[in-house]
């Protein structure tokens, strides 16, 4: 597969990958409003926070350095047997955190009140087995990944998500008084089907006349069990170092980027009601940043990763690769930055006006609107390095790597103690300034580490951080007039004012994007060439 094609299929994928994550999180921001009329915050505390962290620690830590080594650019002429063999190992070692895991939440942390919230040893048992079951689909997810199967991934997860939703409206509508049993039902819904979902899917592909087209690599169902290689080792030695190396990185990427659920779960800063208060804004302050940079982040990676050879200085590589690996770094990095900025500026605008919408009083009063203003500036931060880490991590080498998990550990251990000193002195908002604070080192080492990479060369993709002035100077006026529009119009005098208040957004919005337009036309092109599904159809 070419440069040009590699760059049509991530770019495919990532404009996917942002509509399955719109829906998730759609889905999600009304599900939970809809959860709030019916269950506790307490409840919604105990699942979106200690549950969901066991959950997703089980998950992150058996899969997330498989599937990095795995689809990074060592794969070249790889052998996928072997590679099928190492993702395998992916559910062992799921199975043994999910002990130690299990064991520490049951024995080591405080449980509820078993009357207000009953059912919560159970509950952590379902939610391990739900996530050993979406292990089960990993070797499936990588070679559907690796292969650009991108209407899989959307139709898997899409199906899996409305099924986990509706159960979990079901369940509370009519059963409210199962509390904790009706999310662990839900979440193991959710990974049944995706699992049943990416079988089906290769039963009927394996052996086609579509997957002889694409010489796909595997040829029948059995091929994707744990099997011997002829004259070879199990393994791919290479690769499996490389694994090791991400996950070593991974254990400290998962202390980054859940820490603020380890001190909550582990520290007691918070008793379960105002956990789910601060989750609840949290996922909604979150939502803009997880279903649009994080797909980005997932496909570009391997857009890098495919067109760069790891561990490779800029003057021994392809310079046609290089030219396009720089000239789309650029353009993503425009592209968060810009959008990062737009979510900064009028995120503290409205911040209040979103809360008493979405949940009444329970969010808008109080710490609410501060946490929800200081996330809007979290995500511009979040943005920037979901893009400069993609790149970085596409192109260390394994010693890089390496040398870099010292830098990980420093910056988890720094962010340990920071969120816990914040949080002690600030609630719950000195958690999003931890994250701040550790976002804002992890930017500065990738900016280093790309502006030394491209150092030897003429191109300079980190240009792509600055704006045009007229779009600083457009979002500087949206600024002044929406925070006057809401000290005037917002959120006491009823529904005309808000309105008006609204109507004052959308006009400063609309002037941004079309200076946005104006100016920034060759973003706007690649935009339009790579990340729209249908102007990258046209354009195959």
């Amino acid at each position: 597969m070419g440069s040009e094609d590699v760059l049509k299929s991530a770019s495919t994928l990532a404009s996917y990958s942002v509509l399955l994550q719109v829906m998730f999180r759609v889905l999600t921001f009304l599900l939970n409003a809809f959860t709030l009329r019916f269950v506790s915050k307490e409840l919604i505390g105990v699942v979106n926070v200690r549950l969901m962290l066991l959950y997703s620690t089980l998950v992150f830590l058996s899969r997330e350095a498989f599937r990095r080594a795995c689809l990074s650019g060592e794969g070249a002429g790889r052998n996928w047997r072997q590679v099928i063999n190492l993702l395998w190992l992916t559910f062992p070692v799921g199975c043994v955190w999910g002990v130690l895991l299990v064991c520490v939440w049951w024995w080591l942390l405080q449980a509820p009140d078993p009357e207000s919230i009953p059912h919560y040893v159970p509950a952590v048992g379902l939610f391990c087995l739900a996530a050993l079951t979406e292990l089960l689909a990993e070797p499936l997810w990588v070679l559907a990944h690796a292969h650009m199967f991108v209407r899989l991934k959307v139709i898997a997860e899409s199906l899996a998500m409305i099924a986990k939703c509706l159960v979990t409206v079901v369940m509370v509508v009519s059963a409210p008084q199962w509390g904790l049993y009706i999310f662990s039902a839900a979440q193991c819904v959710y990974a049944g089907f995706l699992l049943l979902c990416y079988v089906l899917y290769f039963v009927r592909f394996l052996g086609s006349e579509e997957a002889e087209k694409k010489l796909f690599p595997v040829s029948h169902i059995k091929d994707l069990l744990p099997s011997g290689v002829d004259h070879e080792p199990l393994l791919n030695w290479k690769l499996t170092t490389l694994t090791w190396s991400f996950f070593k990185q991974s254990f400290l990427k998962q202390i980054l980027t859940e820490g603020e659920r380890y001190v909550m779960t582990f520290l007691n800063v918070l008793n379960f009601g105002d956990q789910g208060v601060y989750d609840i804004i949290n996922n909604l302050g979150s939502m803009v940043a997880r279903f649009l940079f994080l797909p980005i982040e997932e496909s570009f990676y391997v857009f890098f990763a495919k067109v760069l050879e790891r561990g490779r200085d800029v003057q021994h590589q392809k310079q046609e690769e290089v030219s396009m690996a720089a000239e789309v770094l650029e353009c993503l990095l425009k592209l968060v930055l810009l959008i990062g900025l737009i979510i900064t500026v009028f995120g503290y605008a409205y911040s209040h006006l979103a809360l008493d919408i979405y949940g009444g009083e329970l969010l808008s009063s109080g710490a609410g609107p501060s946490l929800l203003r200081c996330y809007s500036c979290y995500v511009l931060l979040l943005a920037i390095n979901g893009v400069t880490e993609c790149f970085v991590f596409a192109a260390m080498s394994k010693e890089e790597v390496d040398r870099y998990n010292l830098v990980m550990l420093g910056l988890s251990a720094s962010f340990l103690l920071l969120s816990y000193w914040l949080t002690w002195m600030l609630g719950a908002i000195g958690f999003i300034l931890a994250n701040c604070c550790n976002m804002a080192l992890r930017i500065t080492h990738s900016i280093v580490y790309i502006h030394r990479y491209f150092l030897q060369s003429e191109y300079t993709p980190l240009w792509g951080l600055r704006p045009h002035s007229a779009v600083v100077i457009a979002l500087g006026v949206s600024s002044i007039l929406t925070t006057c529009s809401e000290s005037m119009f917002c959120c006491d005098g009823g529904w005309l004012l808000r309105l008006i208040h609204v109507a004052v957004g959308a006009v400063c919005l609309l002037g941004v994007v079309i200076t946005v337009f104006l100016t920034e036309t060759r973003l706007v092109q690649f935009v339009r060439t790579q990340l729209l599904p249908k102007y990258s159809k046209k354009s195959t």
